[in-house]
């Protein structure tokens, strides 16, 4: 049983991308830009919407914003900046240099595969693995545990693919006194460092959906390493795509774009994506039962809660000490080049957002609802490279996010335990 857990947790861990040709990116410039106050921190991630620009961390007064921008529109993008008074500098010249060194260190990783395969079901964990053969790996695992693990269909992508999800547990669901833990990943394609597992199945049962945005990861395998939104066709333009994590009933179109051509473009209305309405439909379902959610993301070491408008849950503070906790869990065993988690509110921490799974989980009645942004990669010269890949990492990250959703596992458990020990 421990090498059944261990291979569900390091196989949603280590799904990253790779990408054999990285034409795109020829000549694309990731650019670090540092903010003075609101003013200019507004302006600079507004730019989205008037150049096609990729912004991979928005910009605070307290915090560096890193942006990609195309070749051919960077000296516009500087003569911008400078207009405004606004700081920026190079952090890498050329990204596609930096796609191939990835692609390098990913081939050398997986001609070690045999080192690593699971002795279980046969699929290695440090190699880049496909959605086909990811999808296939949920099938193995249900027959190989079926009195532990269901697999079942949430529904279908826009693109057709079967978005499968692992029900965990040692009563097959029935004892409803059970609390439930929902974690879910890959809502933005090119976010891969995710971690869905399992340990405490006596006492808590387990809904894990590995793969929330199938068509958008696939994509990353073929044509777009950095592609994000869903693969929804633009109507009369160029740009496709739904930004899944505003397409959600919760304050939607309030902070978010309107524009197709956005990466946060938030749909022509809520739930107008399949992929959100698939989700939609597994909350539902478990809706009385949900204790905690937890959607993974990257990067920023960071453990967030709603209400990213800037609201606060009624249980804010229950909220807040849990996701410390399982920070400090994190922490205690991370990587010391890396950066210490930081808890807090989407908005206070981030910025402001609209449309989100986890402000739709809290706002549903899920007491403890997290967005988990997992540490950046750093490449060369020490520089934060985001969404690319840092094999040898692979493994620690899931070890160690693995210890952070222990913590709130046992709170979910021990809370549920003493309500059902009440006359």
């Amino acid at each position: 049983m421990a090498n059944f857990f261990k291979s569900i947790f390091v196989l949603c861990v280590s799904f990253y991308v790779v990408c054999a040709k990285h034409e795109l990116y020829d000549g694309h410039s990731l650019y670090e830009v540092i903010v003075k106050n609101e003013e200019q921190a507004i302006f600079v991630n507004g730019l989205e919407n008037q150049i096609p620009i990729d912004v991979f961390v928005y910009a605070h007064p307290d915090r560096t914003g890193q942006i990609l921008v195309p070749k051919d529109q960077k000296l516009h993008f500087e003569d911008t900046l400078k207009f405004m008074d606004v700081e920026y500098q190079i952090q890498v010249q050329n990204i596609k240099e930096q796609l191939e060194l990835e692609d390098k260190v990913l081939a050398e990783m997986a001609s070690k595969r045999n080192a690593s395969r699971s002795s279980t079901t046969g699929l290695s964990f440090d190699e880049i693995h496909r959605f086909q053969v990811i999808d296939e790996y949920l099938v193995r695992l249900a027959n190989s545990y079926p009195n532990l693990v269901t697999v079942e269909s949430a529904g279908r992508s826009l693109e057709g693919r079967d978005m499968k999800y692992l029900k965990i547990s040692t009563t097959n669901f029935q004892d409803t006194r059970k609390p439930v833990v929902f974690l879910m990943s890959l809502l933005h394609g090119r976010e891969w460092v995710t971690l869905p597992a399992t340990l405490y199945v006596n006492d808590i049962d387990w809904i894990i959906l590995p793969v929330a945005n199938p068509d958008g990861y696939e994509v990353t395998h073929t044509s777009n390493r950095f592609w994000r939104k869903n693969r929804r066709p633009g109507i009369n333009s160029w740009c496709m795509g739904v930004d899944l994590n505003r397409n959600f009933d919760i304050f939607w179109g309030t902070a978010s774009s309107s524009s197709v051509c956005s990466e946060t473009f938030h749909g022509r209305e809520a739930f107008s994506e399949p992929e959100t309405q698939n989700i939609r439909r597994i909350l539902s379902t478990y809706s009385n039962r949900i204790e905690m959610f937890i959607d993974l993301h990257s990067f920023g070491s960071m453990i967030l809660y709603g209400y990213a408008n800037g609201e606060l849950p009624p249980n804010a503070l229950t909220v807040n000490l849990v996701g410390v906790n399982m920070a400090q869990a994190i922490d205690r065993v991370k990587w010391a080049s890396k950066p210490n988690y930081v808890v807090g509110n989407i908005f206070h921490v981030l910025y402001a957002a609209s449309g989100g799974s986890t402000d739709y989980g809290q706002a549903i009645g899920i007491p403890l609802a997290y967005t988990f942004e997992l540490p950046a990669f750093r490449g060369i010269r020490g520089h934060r490279d985001g969404f690319l890949v840092q094999p040898e990492f692979i493994r620690q990250a899931g070890f160690e996010t693995w210890e952070g959703i222990k913590v709130g596992a046992r709170f979910v458990r021990d809370i549920v335990s003493r309500k059902s020990d009440l006359p």
